[in-house]
């Protein structure tokens, strides 16, 4: 993406439309709805567009907008599976080593670390989605979602713990533990 400021709200339109996609695919992990939200983000964007005064980056506020749409059709959702939050700091973490550096090439490890970010609360997997695969910074991924870095940080520790919890099973059969 480049840095230059978009002239039209087309040009927002093109220039961010996958990426707020696949925010949306990452938060809900099913590419109908990410759709869904993508259209309804652009549509949010578009009502607001004339109050956007620039005061952040306009990817920083399209990220504000994916993320709350893709958290409200979360809400949305009562028969999602979350995991468990309780106990995190007694959890036994396996230590990865280098192992997962060979499994992370082979697509049943992405499989698997979608469905455990499928199960990842809510909250949790916004700060891991923006953070650790969107690659936005700490500063950004709080900017967008409306808290602090701390509480960034924070989150995205539960987060990582958990899908490293879901995934442990998997690790040491892979050989990495």
């Amino acid at each position: 993406m480049s840095t230059e400021a978009p002239n039209t709200f087309e040009d927002v339109v093109e220039k961010y439309s996958a990426f707020v996609y696949n925010i949306a695919l990452r938060m809900t992990s099913n590419t109908h709805d990410a759709e869904d939200i993508t259209q309804e983000a652009f549509i949010d964007a578009f009502r607001a567009w004339d109050r956007f005064r620039g005061e952040s980056q306009v990817s920083t506020w399209l990220y504000r907008i994916a993320i709350n749409r893709s958290l409200m059709k979360l809400r949305k959702e009562k028969k999602s599976r979350q995991i468990m939050r309780e106990g995190l700091e007694d959890q036994d973490v396996v230590d990865w080593g280098e192992g997962p550096e060979r499994a992370a090439l082979t697509a049943e490890l992405r499989h698997r670390l979608e469905d455990g970010l499928r199960l990842v609360p809510k909250e949790l997997r916004a700060a891991v989605v923006l953070r650790d695969v969107q690659g936005l910074s700490t500063f950004e991924a709080a900017e967008v979602l409306g808290i602090t870095e701390s509480a960034l940080k924070a989150r995205l520790h539960r987060g990582r713990l958990l899908l490293r919890k879901y995934l442990e099973d998997y690790v040491r059969a892979a050989g990495g533990g």
